[in-house]
């Protein structure tokens, strides 16, 4: 594994920001880390990177320890802050050959590449760039370095839809050249799309891990129930993730094969049968709505 955490905790005070996090992420992976704000993401990401030291646990990238060896796991790692701060009176293409001249990994033509891809002005001074065009721009430095390891902290959180598609693309090229995309994002829909696997943290605890492949294969199933039911069959339990009944409607999460459970609804007194697949935001919504009510 390139990425693995154990234990990993920070506190200040009485302020637990991340709890005994465990993790493991793999080479060519694109690992998605999902939560509110003050969900733990960014503890994690500048616990991995060094900037702070960790109370409890360790974290390690490539087997090095990520405080102790910071110099070195910098090296590995490319990293997009959610606020990237850049020298505000150079102009696009000074602050790209900058950047990229401080890492003997880095590539300005590749980031001048990225620039032209997402349609960046690199002529303009940084003072005159709109938010969304200064994130444009470290995103081309984060994304140019031929590193092991890239860390997105909210990478599209200022861009336009189509920008973000391009982002997307360059997050897939990563993947298929073998390097490890770690992306913290707020948008459900890209995160789904890019993913290889997602975690979600609340409160600064790990709640829960899922491939995407397993996500896409669940489905939920609604009815309206015209007549009470009992619980399902033992050899159809298997089936059923969650299960439901009650006022009138009946509510089925499906991890797996939907034949078998289609073959017992039928026999049910139901109508208005709806089945969609779960998605990532009904798997979010569901961890956030427990810290709500809890």
């Amino acid at each position: 594994m390139l990425v693995v955490t154990n234990g990993l905790t920070k506190r200040y005070g009485a302020l637990t920001a991340l709890a005994d996090c465990s993790l493991e992420v793999g080479a060519g992976e694109v690992f998605g880390l999902l939560g509110p704000n003050g969900s733990g993401k960014t503890t994690l990401l500048r616990l991995l990177l060094g900037f702070l030291r960790p109370t409890a646990g360790q974290a390690t990238i490539d087997g090095l320890n990520c405080y102790a060896h910071s110099v070195a796991v910098h090296r590995r790692v490319a990293y997009l802050p959610g606020e990237a701060r850049l020298p505000r009176r150079l102009r696009g293409h000074t602050v790209l050959r900058y950047f990229c001249s401080l890492r003997p990994d880095g590539n300005v033509a590749r980031a001048v590449e990225i620039a032209q891809r997402l349609g960046l002005d690199l002529s303009r001074q940084v003072a005159r760039c709109s938010t969304g065009m200064r994130q444009m721009l470290a995103l081309c430095i984060a994304m140019s370095a031929d590193v092991p390891l890239v860390i997105l902290d909210e990478p599209t959180s200022s861009l336009d839809p189509t920008v973000r598609a391009e982002v997307a693309g360059l997050v897939r090229e990563a993947r298929a050249a073998g390097r490890t995309v770690i992306f913290s994002s707020h948008v459900l829909s890209e995160v789904e799309e890019v993913c290889d696997r997602v975690s979600i943290l609340r409160q600064g605890h790990v709640v829960h891990q899922q491939t995407l492949a397993e996500l896409t294969r669940q489905h939920r199933i609604r009815a309206r129930l015209t007549a009470p039911i009992g619980p399902p069959p033992k050899n159809i339990a298997s089936q059923i993730g969650q299960f439901n009944s009650a006022e009138g409607r009946l509510e089925i999460v499906a991890p797996g094969e939907l034949a078998p459970l289609l073959g017992w609804l039928s026999t049910l007194p139901i109508d208005e049968v709806q089945i969609e697949p779960l998605g990532l935001r009904t798997v979010y919504d569901r961890f956030h709505r427990e810290a709500v009510d809890g």
